[in-house]
Protein backbone atom coordinates (compact mmCIF):
# COMPACT_ATOMS: atom_id res chain seq x y z
CA UNK A 1 0.00 0.00 0.00
CA UNK A 2 1.41 3.37 -1.03
CA UNK A 3 0.54 6.64 0.68
CA UNK A 4 2.46 8.70 -1.87
CA UNK A 5 1.64 9.77 -5.39
CA UNK A 6 3.89 7.02 -6.81
CA UNK A 7 2.15 4.87 -9.40
CA UNK A 8 2.04 1.17 -8.69
CA UNK A 9 3.01 -1.55 -11.16
CA UNK A 10 0.89 -1.69 -14.30
CA UNK A 11 -2.06 -4.02 -13.70
CA UNK A 12 -3.29 -4.09 -17.31
CA UNK A 13 -6.78 -3.17 -16.10
CA UNK A 14 -8.53 -0.59 -18.27
CA UNK A 15 -11.22 1.30 -16.35
CA UNK A 16 -13.79 3.48 -18.12
CA UNK A 17 -15.17 6.16 -15.84
CA UNK A 18 -18.32 8.01 -16.90
CA UNK A 19 -18.42 11.44 -15.30
CA UNK A 20 -15.72 13.86 -14.17
CA UNK A 21 -17.24 14.96 -10.88
CA UNK A 22 -15.55 14.24 -7.57
CA UNK A 23 -16.46 10.54 -7.64
CA UNK A 24 -15.19 10.09 -11.19
CA UNK A 25 -11.99 12.10 -10.78
CA UNK A 26 -11.15 10.42 -7.47
CA UNK A 27 -11.67 7.01 -9.04
CA UNK A 28 -9.46 8.02 -11.96
CA UNK A 29 -6.63 9.35 -9.79
CA UNK A 30 -6.78 6.40 -7.41
CA UNK A 31 -6.90 3.91 -10.30
CA UNK A 32 -3.84 5.61 -11.77
CA UNK A 33 -2.04 5.36 -8.41
CA UNK A 34 -2.81 1.63 -8.26
CA UNK A 35 -1.43 0.96 -11.74
CA UNK A 36 -4.70 0.77 -13.71
CA UNK A 37 -5.41 2.72 -16.90
CA UNK A 38 -8.39 5.03 -16.39
CA UNK A 39 -10.24 6.85 -19.17
CA UNK A 40 -12.76 9.49 -18.11
CA UNK A 41 -15.75 10.34 -20.32
CA UNK A 42 -17.47 13.62 -19.40
CA UNK A 43 -20.58 15.07 -21.04
CA UNK A 44 -19.73 18.76 -20.60
CA UNK A 45 -17.79 20.22 -23.54
CA UNK A 46 -15.68 22.27 -21.11
CA UNK A 47 -15.42 22.36 -17.33
CA UNK A 48 -16.29 25.72 -15.79
CA UNK A 49 -15.97 26.98 -12.21
CA UNK A 50 -19.58 26.63 -11.09
CA UNK A 51 -21.46 26.07 -7.87
CA UNK A 52 -21.14 27.20 -4.29
CA UNK A 53 -19.99 25.71 -1.00
CA UNK A 54 -19.05 22.04 -0.69
CA UNK A 55 -17.61 20.14 2.27
CA UNK A 56 -15.05 17.36 2.49
CA UNK A 57 -14.57 15.82 5.93
CA UNK A 58 -11.30 14.39 7.30
CA UNK A 59 -12.21 11.01 5.77
CA UNK A 60 -11.91 12.68 2.34
CA UNK A 61 -9.12 14.98 3.45
CA UNK A 62 -6.71 12.08 3.90
CA UNK A 63 -7.40 11.07 0.27
CA UNK A 64 -6.53 14.58 -0.93
CA UNK A 65 -3.37 14.45 1.19
CA UNK A 66 -2.10 11.45 -0.78
CA UNK A 67 -2.14 13.53 -3.97
CA UNK A 68 1.12 15.40 -4.25
CA UNK A 69 0.68 19.17 -4.35
CA UNK A 70 -3.12 19.17 -4.03
CA UNK A 71 -3.49 20.07 -0.32
CA UNK A 72 -1.17 23.03 -0.78
CA UNK A 73 -3.48 24.37 -3.49
CA UNK A 74 -6.65 23.70 -1.48
CA UNK A 75 -5.69 25.31 1.83
CA UNK A 76 -5.73 28.95 0.63
CA UNK A 77 -9.25 28.70 -0.84
CA UNK A 78 -10.93 26.73 1.97
CA UNK A 79 -12.88 27.97 4.96
CA UNK A 80 -11.00 28.27 8.25
CA UNK A 81 -13.33 28.35 11.26
CA UNK A 82 -13.23 26.87 14.74
CA UNK A 83 -16.86 25.74 14.72
CA UNK A 84 -20.51 26.47 13.94
CA UNK A 85 -22.54 29.17 15.68
CA UNK A 86 -26.21 28.16 16.16
CA UNK A 87 -29.03 30.72 16.36
CA UNK A 88 -32.79 30.47 16.43
CA UNK A 89 -34.70 31.86 13.47
CA UNK A 90 -35.42 34.94 15.62
CA UNK A 91 -31.71 35.58 16.08
CA UNK A 92 -31.36 34.19 19.61
CA UNK A 93 -27.94 32.69 20.34
CA UNK A 94 -28.27 28.96 21.09
CA UNK A 95 -24.76 27.45 21.31
CA UNK A 96 -21.42 27.04 19.57
CA UNK A 97 -20.28 23.65 18.23
CA UNK A 98 -16.49 23.48 18.18
CA UNK A 99 -14.58 21.54 15.55
CA UNK A 100 -11.75 20.70 17.99
CA UNK A 101 -12.57 16.98 18.15
CA UNK A 102 -13.12 16.77 14.41
CA UNK A 103 -9.71 18.32 13.74
CA UNK A 104 -8.11 15.48 15.69
CA UNK A 105 -9.35 13.12 12.95
CA UNK A 106 -7.56 15.02 10.18
CA UNK A 107 -8.01 17.95 7.81
CA UNK A 108 -11.33 19.05 6.34
CA UNK A 109 -11.50 20.96 3.07
CA UNK A 110 -14.60 23.15 2.68
CA UNK A 111 -14.81 25.75 -0.08
CA UNK A 112 -16.20 26.64 -3.48
CA UNK A 113 -17.24 23.52 -5.37
CA UNK A 114 -15.96 24.79 -8.73
CA UNK A 115 -12.61 26.01 -7.40
CA UNK A 116 -11.89 22.73 -5.60
CA UNK A 117 -13.02 20.74 -8.62
CA UNK A 118 -10.70 22.71 -10.91
CA UNK A 119 -7.70 21.83 -8.72
CA UNK A 120 -8.60 18.12 -8.73
CA UNK A 121 -9.30 18.14 -12.48
CA UNK A 122 -5.96 19.78 -13.28
CA UNK A 123 -4.19 17.31 -11.01
CA UNK A 124 -5.71 14.41 -12.94
CA UNK A 125 -4.55 15.97 -16.21
CA UNK A 126 -1.05 16.50 -14.78
CA UNK A 127 -0.80 12.75 -14.20
CA UNK A 128 -1.54 12.11 -17.85
CA UNK A 129 -5.00 10.69 -17.21
CA UNK A 130 -7.08 10.72 -20.39
CA UNK A 131 -10.21 12.85 -19.98
CA UNK A 132 -12.54 13.15 -22.97
CA UNK A 133 -14.99 16.05 -22.80
CA UNK A 134 -18.21 16.47 -24.77
CA UNK A 135 -19.06 12.78 -24.54
CA UNK A 136 -22.73 11.80 -24.87
CA UNK A 137 -23.28 8.32 -23.43
CA UNK A 138 -26.21 6.60 -25.12
CA UNK A 139 -25.73 3.05 -23.84
CA UNK A 140 -23.93 0.88 -21.30
CA UNK A 141 -23.15 -2.77 -22.10
CA UNK A 142 -21.22 -5.71 -20.67
CA UNK A 143 -20.20 -9.28 -21.49
CA UNK A 144 -18.47 -11.93 -19.40
CA UNK A 145 -15.08 -10.50 -20.40
CA UNK A 146 -15.52 -6.75 -20.90
CA UNK A 147 -17.75 -3.74 -20.38
CA UNK A 148 -18.21 -0.49 -22.20
CA UNK A 149 -20.34 2.36 -23.38
CA UNK A 150 -21.50 3.90 -26.63
CA UNK A 151 -20.12 7.44 -26.49
CA UNK A 152 -20.81 9.90 -29.32
CA UNK A 153 -21.74 6.86 -31.40
CA UNK A 154 -18.38 5.15 -30.72
CA UNK A 155 -18.02 1.84 -28.91
CA UNK A 156 -15.54 2.31 -26.03
CA UNK A 157 -14.52 -0.85 -24.17
CA UNK A 158 -12.61 -1.66 -20.98
CA UNK A 159 -12.31 -4.30 -18.29
CA UNK A 160 -14.71 -2.38 -16.05
CA UNK A 161 -16.98 0.65 -16.19
CA UNK A 162 -17.59 2.97 -13.25
CA UNK A 163 -20.75 5.03 -13.70
CA UNK A 164 -20.07 8.30 -11.89
CA UNK A 165 -22.50 10.43 -13.86
CA UNK A 166 -24.87 11.39 -11.06
CA UNK A 167 -28.43 10.63 -10.08
CA UNK A 168 -29.67 10.57 -13.69
CA UNK A 169 -27.03 8.04 -14.74
CA UNK A 170 -27.99 5.75 -17.59
CA UNK A 171 -25.95 3.13 -15.77
CA UNK A 172 -28.63 2.96 -13.09
CA UNK A 173 -31.07 1.52 -15.62
CA UNK A 174 -28.67 -1.26 -16.65
CA UNK A 175 -27.84 -2.14 -13.04
CA UNK A 176 -31.45 -2.11 -11.86
CA UNK A 177 -33.05 -3.50 -15.00
CA UNK A 178 -35.58 -0.66 -15.00
CA UNK A 179 -35.71 3.14 -14.90
CA UNK A 180 -36.27 4.60 -11.45
CA UNK A 181 -37.78 8.06 -11.61
CA UNK A 182 -37.23 10.80 -9.03
CA UNK A 183 -40.05 11.77 -6.68
CA UNK A 184 -40.90 15.05 -5.03
CA UNK A 185 -39.56 15.53 -1.49
CA UNK A 186 -41.43 18.74 -0.77
CA UNK A 187 -38.18 20.65 -0.18
CA UNK A 188 -35.79 22.82 -2.17
CA UNK A 189 -32.61 24.76 -1.39
CA UNK A 190 -31.72 28.33 -2.18
CA UNK A 191 -27.96 28.54 -2.79
CA UNK A 192 -25.69 31.56 -3.26
CA UNK A 193 -22.01 32.53 -3.39
CA UNK A 194 -20.78 36.10 -3.89
CA UNK A 195 -18.20 38.72 -2.99
CA UNK A 196 -18.70 39.83 0.64
CA UNK A 197 -18.31 43.58 0.02
CA UNK A 198 -22.01 44.32 0.61
CA UNK A 199 -22.01 42.17 3.75
CA UNK A 200 -18.99 44.08 5.07
CA UNK A 201 -20.64 47.48 4.50
CA UNK A 202 -23.76 46.65 6.51
CA UNK A 203 -23.35 47.41 10.25
CA UNK A 204 -25.58 44.45 11.16
CA UNK A 205 -23.75 41.87 9.03
CA UNK A 206 -20.16 43.07 8.95
CA UNK A 207 -19.25 40.91 11.97
CA UNK A 208 -19.71 37.89 9.71
CA UNK A 209 -16.75 38.86 7.53
CA UNK A 210 -14.54 41.48 9.18
CA UNK A 211 -12.57 39.12 11.43
CA UNK A 212 -11.90 36.32 8.97
CA UNK A 213 -14.00 33.25 8.25
CA UNK A 214 -17.21 32.48 10.13
CA UNK A 215 -19.89 29.78 9.97
CA UNK A 216 -23.43 30.30 11.29
CA UNK A 217 -26.71 28.36 11.33
CA UNK A 218 -30.20 29.80 11.86
CA UNK A 219 -32.81 27.12 12.55
CA UNK A 220 -36.59 27.49 12.38
CA UNK A 221 -39.78 25.50 11.74
CA UNK A 222 -39.18 23.38 8.62
CA UNK A 223 -36.40 25.73 7.43
CA UNK A 224 -32.68 26.07 8.09
CA UNK A 225 -30.32 28.79 6.87
CA UNK A 226 -26.52 28.30 6.83
CA UNK A 227 -24.10 31.14 6.10
CA UNK A 228 -20.30 31.15 5.83
CA UNK A 229 -17.55 33.60 4.99
CA UNK A 230 -14.51 32.19 3.20
CA UNK A 231 -11.01 33.29 2.14
CA UNK A 232 -10.47 35.45 5.22
CA UNK A 233 -13.96 36.92 4.82
CA UNK A 234 -13.57 37.95 1.17
CA UNK A 235 -16.29 35.61 -0.18
CA UNK A 236 -19.69 34.78 1.27
CA UNK A 237 -22.00 31.79 0.81
CA UNK A 238 -25.40 30.83 2.12
CA UNK A 239 -27.89 28.01 1.66
CA UNK A 240 -31.50 27.76 2.82
CA UNK A 241 -33.54 24.56 2.81
CA UNK A 242 -37.26 25.37 2.53
CA UNK A 243 -40.60 23.82 1.65
CA UNK A 244 -41.31 23.41 -2.06
CA UNK A 245 -44.28 21.84 -3.80
CA UNK A 246 -43.34 22.53 -7.42
CA UNK A 247 -43.99 19.88 -10.08
CA UNK A 248 -41.25 17.25 -10.16
CA UNK A 249 -41.18 17.39 -13.95
CA UNK A 250 -39.91 20.96 -13.81
CA UNK A 251 -36.20 21.77 -13.90
CA UNK A 252 -34.31 20.58 -10.85
CA UNK A 253 -32.43 23.86 -10.72
CA UNK A 254 -33.46 27.34 -11.79
CA UNK A 255 -32.60 30.93 -10.92
CA UNK A 256 -33.95 31.93 -7.54
CA UNK A 257 -35.62 35.19 -6.56
CA UNK A 258 -34.48 37.34 -3.64
CA UNK A 259 -38.10 38.41 -3.15
CA UNK A 260 -39.29 34.79 -2.98
CA UNK A 261 -36.52 33.89 -0.53
CA UNK A 262 -37.50 36.81 1.71
CA UNK A 263 -41.11 35.58 1.70
CA UNK A 264 -39.94 32.11 2.77
CA UNK A 265 -37.97 33.75 5.59
CA UNK A 266 -40.72 36.13 6.69
CA UNK A 267 -40.45 36.89 10.42
CA UNK A 268 -36.84 35.67 10.63
CA UNK A 269 -33.84 37.44 12.12
CA UNK A 270 -33.24 40.79 10.30
CA UNK A 271 -29.61 39.73 9.81
CA UNK A 272 -30.80 36.82 7.65
CA UNK A 273 -32.90 39.24 5.60
CA UNK A 274 -29.90 41.55 5.18
CA UNK A 275 -27.81 38.64 3.89
CA UNK A 276 -30.46 37.70 1.33
CA UNK A 277 -30.93 41.31 0.21
CA UNK A 278 -27.17 41.59 -0.38
CA UNK A 279 -27.24 38.58 -2.73
CA UNK A 280 -26.72 39.43 -6.42
CA UNK A 281 -27.70 35.97 -7.71
CA UNK A 282 -29.06 32.73 -6.29
CA UNK A 283 -30.41 29.42 -7.52
CA UNK A 284 -33.35 27.39 -6.23
CA UNK A 285 -32.33 23.74 -6.26
CA UNK A 286 -35.11 21.19 -5.97
CA UNK A 287 -34.59 18.30 -3.54
CA UNK A 288 -36.04 15.11 -4.94
CA UNK A 289 -35.62 11.57 -3.70
CA UNK A 290 -35.04 8.08 -5.00
CA UNK A 291 -35.36 4.77 -3.23
CA UNK A 292 -32.01 3.36 -2.05
CA UNK A 293 -30.77 0.90 -4.65
CA UNK A 294 -30.74 -2.82 -3.84
CA UNK A 295 -27.41 -3.15 -5.67
CA UNK A 296 -24.77 -0.93 -7.29
CA UNK A 297 -23.32 -3.64 -9.54
CA UNK A 298 -24.55 -4.90 -12.92
CA UNK A 299 -25.67 -8.49 -13.54
CA UNK A 300 -22.28 -9.59 -14.91
CA UNK A 301 -20.43 -7.47 -12.33
CA UNK A 302 -18.43 -5.49 -14.87
CA UNK A 303 -20.20 -2.16 -14.24
CA UNK A 304 -20.50 -0.40 -10.88
CA UNK A 305 -22.29 2.76 -9.85
CA UNK A 306 -20.31 5.16 -7.66
CA UNK A 307 -20.99 8.52 -6.02
CA UNK A 308 -24.42 10.08 -6.53
CA UNK A 309 -25.22 7.54 -9.24
CA UNK A 310 -25.21 4.89 -6.49
CA UNK A 311 -26.12 6.76 -3.31
CA UNK A 312 -27.30 10.39 -3.34
CA UNK A 313 -27.06 12.20 -0.01
CA UNK A 314 -29.03 14.84 1.82
CA UNK A 315 -27.04 18.08 2.17
CA UNK A 316 -27.49 17.85 5.96
CA UNK A 317 -25.25 14.76 6.00
CA UNK A 318 -22.27 16.94 4.95
CA UNK A 319 -20.87 13.67 3.55
CA UNK A 320 -22.03 13.29 -0.05
CA UNK A 321 -18.77 14.39 -1.65
CA UNK A 322 -16.64 12.62 0.97
CA UNK A 323 -18.41 9.31 0.45
CA UNK A 324 -18.04 9.70 -3.32
CA UNK A 325 -14.29 10.03 -2.81
CA UNK A 326 -14.26 6.99 -0.52
CA UNK A 327 -15.93 5.05 -3.36
CA UNK A 328 -13.12 5.98 -5.74
CA UNK A 329 -10.37 5.04 -3.30
CA UNK A 330 -12.03 1.74 -2.40
CA UNK A 331 -12.79 0.48 -5.90
CA UNK A 332 -9.22 1.20 -7.04
CA UNK A 333 -7.83 -0.94 -4.21
CA UNK A 334 -10.29 -3.77 -4.93
CA UNK A 335 -9.27 -3.86 -8.60
CA UNK A 336 -5.58 -3.88 -7.65
CA UNK A 337 -6.04 -6.81 -5.28
CA UNK A 338 -8.28 -8.80 -7.63
CA UNK A 339 -6.13 -8.50 -10.73
CA UNK A 340 -7.26 -8.34 -14.34
CA UNK A 341 -8.66 -11.90 -14.34
CA UNK A 342 -11.06 -11.24 -11.46
CA UNK A 343 -12.57 -7.81 -12.13
CA UNK A 344 -16.16 -8.97 -11.32
CA UNK A 345 -14.97 -10.15 -7.91
CA UNK A 346 -13.41 -6.73 -7.30
CA UNK A 347 -16.64 -4.87 -8.06
CA UNK A 348 -18.73 -7.19 -5.90
CA UNK A 349 -16.24 -6.77 -3.05
CA UNK A 350 -16.31 -2.99 -3.51
CA UNK A 351 -20.07 -2.98 -3.12
CA UNK A 352 -20.01 -5.16 -0.02
CA UNK A 353 -17.29 -3.08 1.64
CA UNK A 354 -19.08 0.18 0.99
CA UNK A 355 -22.83 -0.50 1.13
CA UNK A 356 -23.56 -0.57 4.86
CA UNK A 357 -21.16 2.27 5.66
CA UNK A 358 -22.74 4.50 3.02
CA UNK A 359 -26.24 3.75 4.28
CA UNK A 360 -25.24 4.62 7.85
CA UNK A 361 -23.70 7.88 6.61
CA UNK A 362 -26.89 8.71 4.69
CA UNK A 363 -28.95 8.29 7.86
CA UNK A 364 -26.96 11.02 9.62
CA UNK A 365 -28.34 13.48 7.07
CA UNK A 366 -31.88 12.27 7.65
CA UNK A 367 -31.58 12.56 11.44
CA UNK A 368 -30.02 16.03 11.26
CA UNK A 369 -32.69 17.30 8.86
CA UNK A 370 -35.44 15.94 11.11
CA UNK A 371 -34.07 17.34 14.38
CA UNK A 372 -33.41 20.76 12.84
CA UNK A 373 -36.73 21.10 11.01
CA UNK A 374 -39.00 19.50 13.61
CA UNK A 375 -37.42 21.02 16.72
CA UNK A 376 -39.58 22.33 19.57
CA UNK A 377 -37.79 25.64 20.07
CA UNK A 378 -39.08 26.14 23.60
CA UNK A 379 -37.42 22.87 24.57
CA UNK A 380 -34.36 23.64 22.45
CA UNK A 381 -33.63 26.67 24.64
CA UNK A 382 -33.39 24.31 27.61
CA UNK A 383 -31.12 21.88 25.74
CA UNK A 384 -29.69 23.65 22.66
CA UNK A 385 -26.98 21.02 22.15
CA UNK A 386 -29.73 18.63 21.06
CA UNK A 387 -29.27 20.30 17.66
CA UNK A 388 -25.60 19.32 17.46
CA UNK A 389 -24.32 17.88 14.18
CA UNK A 390 -23.21 14.26 14.39
CA UNK A 391 -19.44 14.28 13.76
CA UNK A 392 -18.44 10.86 15.06
CA UNK A 393 -15.12 9.04 14.67
CA UNK A 394 -16.62 6.05 12.80
CA UNK A 395 -17.62 8.50 10.07
CA UNK A 396 -14.77 11.02 9.99
CA UNK A 397 -11.76 9.14 11.37
CA UNK A 398 -11.82 6.62 8.54
CA UNK A 399 -9.20 5.72 5.95
CA UNK A 400 -11.02 4.18 2.97
CA UNK A 401 -7.82 3.01 1.27
CA UNK A 402 -6.36 1.33 4.36
CA UNK A 403 -9.73 -0.20 5.23
CA UNK A 404 -10.11 -1.69 1.75
CA UNK A 405 -6.66 -3.31 1.92
CA UNK A 406 -7.44 -4.69 5.36
CA UNK A 407 -10.91 -6.08 4.74
CA UNK A 408 -10.69 -7.18 1.08
CA UNK A 409 -9.54 -10.79 1.70
CA UNK A 410 -12.31 -11.60 4.17
CA UNK A 411 -14.86 -9.76 2.02
CA UNK A 412 -14.00 -11.87 -1.02
CA UNK A 413 -14.15 -15.01 1.07
CA UNK A 414 -17.67 -14.09 2.16
CA UNK A 415 -19.03 -13.26 -1.29
CA UNK A 416 -22.01 -15.23 -2.51
CA UNK A 417 -25.13 -14.54 -4.49
CA UNK A 418 -26.78 -12.61 -1.67
CA UNK A 419 -27.40 -8.87 -1.69
CA UNK A 420 -24.82 -6.52 -0.14
CA UNK A 421 -24.85 -6.53 3.65
CA UNK A 422 -27.56 -4.26 4.96
CA UNK A 423 -29.33 -3.84 1.63
CA UNK A 424 -32.87 -2.57 2.03
CA UNK A 425 -32.89 -3.37 5.75
CA UNK A 426 -34.77 -0.60 7.55
CA UNK A 427 -34.29 1.51 4.44
CA UNK A 428 -35.89 4.93 4.13
CA UNK A 429 -36.02 6.97 0.97
CA UNK A 430 -32.99 9.11 0.23
CA UNK A 431 -33.28 12.68 -0.98
CA UNK A 432 -31.01 14.13 -3.61
CA UNK A 433 -30.11 17.62 -4.73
Amino acid sequence: MSSTQDRGPDTGIKVLIVGAGFAGLTAAIECYRKGHTPIVLESFPELKILGDIISFGPNAGRIFERWTGVPEKLHPICIKTTGLNYKSYLGEDLFFQSWDTERSYGTSFNGHRGEIHEIVYKHALSLGIEIRLGQKISEYFETDTEAGVISNGERVVGDAVLAADGVRSKGRTLVLGYEDKPKSSGYAIYRAWFDSEAIAKNPRTKYLVENGDTHSAWLGPDIHFLAASIKDGKDFSWVCTHKDEADIEESWQHPGSVEDALKVLEGWDPIVHDIVKATPFLVDWKLVYRDPLPTWVSPKSRIALIGDAAHPFLPTSIQGASQAMEDGATVAVCLALSGKDHVPTALKAFEKIRYSRVRAAQKTGESTRDKWHKADFDRVKENPESLRLVREPWLLDHDAEAHAYEIYPETVASLDDSKPEGSLANVRMVEVA
